[in-house]
C-alpha cells in the first residue's frame, strides 16, 4: 500500500486551519499531515501543531515556495495538496482524490468542484488554455490547489513561486505525458479575494502559461 502525505500551504489561516486538519484526520489512509507556515503573522502554526500536524516554516512568501518545501519534507509515496482556507470539505473528498492514484490508474489528479466564485479561472485561465493547450481546457478548475500525485512525478517539476504554481503544474504534468484525470469533490467555498489580489493572480497565471508556451515554441524552432 502506498503511503500518503497531505501538504497544506498556509499563510494567516488561523480561522480555518484547525477544521481542515480535523477533516483530514478522519481519513485512515493518510499517513502524515504537513502544514507549511508561509511566514504567517497569526496563530496558524500554533493551531496546526495543537491539532497534530507537522509544521515547517517557509520564510519566503509565495504559494509555490510553500508547496516545494512541503514536497521536500513529505515522506509519502503519494502527495495530496489541500487548500487551508476551506471549511466545508466533504467527508470523503480525500478518498475520492487519492483512489485513482492508489489504484495505479493515474499519476496525477486535479480536483473539480462547484463554487460561487472563480473570476480568474473564467476570464483568464480557461481562455488562455483554449488558445495554448486546448487539450487541457477540459479541466473545469485548472487553478485548483487541491491536487494529488505520485511524489516521483512532483519531483520532476519546477514549481512557480507565486499563484502561477497550480496552472504551471497542470501544464508541466501534461507535457511529461503523465496519466491525468479530474475528480469532483463536491461544493466548496473559500474567502473572497480583494480585486487587487485578483489582478496580481491574473498576471501570475498568464505569465506561467505563456512562459511554457513560448519555451515550447522556441524548442520547435531550434529543431527546425
Amino acid at each position: 500500500m502506498k503511503s500518503v502525505s497531505v501538504v497544506i500551504p498556509a499563510r494567516n489561516e488561523e480561522k480555518h486551519i484547525a477544521n481542515v486538519i480535523k477533516k483530514i484526520n478522519k481519513c485512515e489512509i493518510v499517513n502524515e499531515i504537513i502544514v507549511i507556515n508561509n511566514n504567517s503573522s497569526d496563530r496558524t502554526e500554533e493551531i496546526a501543531q495543537q491539532n497534530g500536524a507537522k509544521v515547517y516554516l517557509c520564510k519566503k512568501i509565495g504559494k509555490g515556495y510553500a508547496m516545494a518545501l512541503g514536497l521536500n519534507k513529505a515522506n509519502g509515496d503519494v502527495i495530496l495538496y489541500v487548500d487551508a482556507d476551506i471549511d466545508n470539505y466533504e467527508d470523503n473528498f480525500i478518498e475520492r482524490m487519492l483512489k485513482p492514484i492508489l489504484e495505479d490508474k493515474y499519476d496525477f489528479v486535479k480536483s473539480t468542484f462547484n463554487r460561487s466564485k472563480g473570476r480568474v479561472t473564467a476570464l483568464v485561465a480557461k481562455p488562455l488554455l483554449e488558445l495554448t493547450y486546448p487539450k487541457l481546457a477540459k479541466f473545469q478548475q485548472p487553478l485548483s490547489g487541491i491536487i494529488a500525485g505520485k511524489k516521483e512525478l512532483f519531483k520532476k517539476l519546477t514549481f512557480e513561486k507565486d499563484y502561477g504554481v497550480d496552472i504551471g503544474i497542470l501544464i508541466d504534468v501534461y507535457k511529461l505525458g503523465a496519466k491525468m484525470t479530474e475528480v469532483d469533490i463536491g461544493t466548496i467555498e473559500n474567502d473572497s479575494q480583494d480585486w487587487r489580489n485578483l489582478v496580481d493572480m491574473s498576471k501570475q497565471v498568464t505569465k506561467a502559461i505563456l512562459k511554457r508556451k513560448i519555451k515550447n515554441e522556441t524548442k520547435k524552432d531550434v529543431k527546425c
